[in-house]
C-alpha cells in the first residue's frame, strides 16, 4: 500500500444531538443506520464506531453536547454524504439527529487500539490465537496486548469481545489494518482500530 497517496477509506464524523442512549447501543444503532442508508450493510469496508457517552454504570446514558458518530466508509461513499441534510434516527426508542459531517483521514500510527474485537467465546487464549492467525493472513506483524473482556448484545444473542492493542506497526500495515479491521460485526463497532499513544487504554 502506498501511504503517500490518499487512503481509499476515511472516517466520516457526524455531530450528534439527542438526550439519551443505551450504553449497549451497537445493534440498535446499526439497524437505524441501515434503515437510513440501505446500502450500508453491503458496503465491504464500512464500520460504525460506538458513540462515546457520559460515564456511569446505569444502562441508559446521557449524550454530551460534544457527542459524535463516526462511520468508516470508502472515500466515495463519504464524499456523497458530505452535503446531506441532517439525518434523524430512532435508536432503541431514543431520538438522535446527525448534523453535517466532516471527513477525518486515516493516518498510519505505530500503535493501534480497538475498543472491542469479537471473540468466538470467553477464552482469552483462544481469542489471541485466532487474532494471530488473522493478522498473519493480512501480513501484519507487531506486538499484541489483550485487554478487558466485554459482553455485546447483538440480534442473535450476546457476544464476547476483548479490547486489543497492537504495537510496532510499520506505516503500510497500520493503514491496512485500519481499513480491514479484525473479525466480524464491524457495523456493531467491533474490530475497528484507531491510533493510540499508550497502552493504558487496554
Amino acid at each position: 500500500m502506498n501511504t503517500s497517496s490518499p487512503c481509499a477509506t476515511v472516517d466520516l464524523v457526524f455531530p450528534v444531538s439527542g438526550r439519551f442512549l443505551l450504553r449497549d447501543h451497537a445493534q440498535s444503532l446499526k439497524e437505524a443506520l441501515c434503515d437510513a442508508w440501505p446500502w450500508l450493510a453491503g458496503e465491504p469496508m464500512a464500520a460504525v464506531h460506538a458513540i462515546k457517552l457520559v460515564t456511569g454504570a446505569e444502562p441508559l446514558a446521557m449524550l454530551s453536547g460534544r457527542a459524535k458518530l463516526t462511520v468508516r466508509l470508502s472515500r466515495q461513499r463519504a464524499q456523497a454524504l458530505l452535503s446531506c441534510d441532517p439525518i434523524d434516527l430512532t435508536v432503541a426508542g431514543h431520538a438522535l439527529r446527525l448534523a453535517s459531517p466532516h471527513v477525518h483521514e486515516l493516518v498510519p500510527h505505530t500503535t493501534l487500539y480497538a475498543y472491542r474485537v469479537a471473540a468466538s467465546d470467553a477464552d482469552e487464549v483462544a481469542f489471541m490465537q485466532g487474532i494471530a492467525a488473522e493478522l498473519a493472513g493480512l501480513g501484519i506483524a507487531g506486538e499484541r496486548v489483550c485487554g478487558k473482556r466485554q459482553q455485546l448484545s447483538l440480534a442473535h444473542g450476546t457476544v464476547t469481545a476483548f479490547s486489543l492493542m497492537l504495537h510496532g506497526l510499520a506505516p503500510a500495515p497500520s493503514l491496512h489494518l485500519q481499513q480491514q479491521g479484525l473479525g466480524p460485526y464491524r457495523l456493531q463497532g467491533c474490530g475497528i482500530f484507531i491510533p493510540h499513544k499508550s497502552a493504558a487504554a487496554v
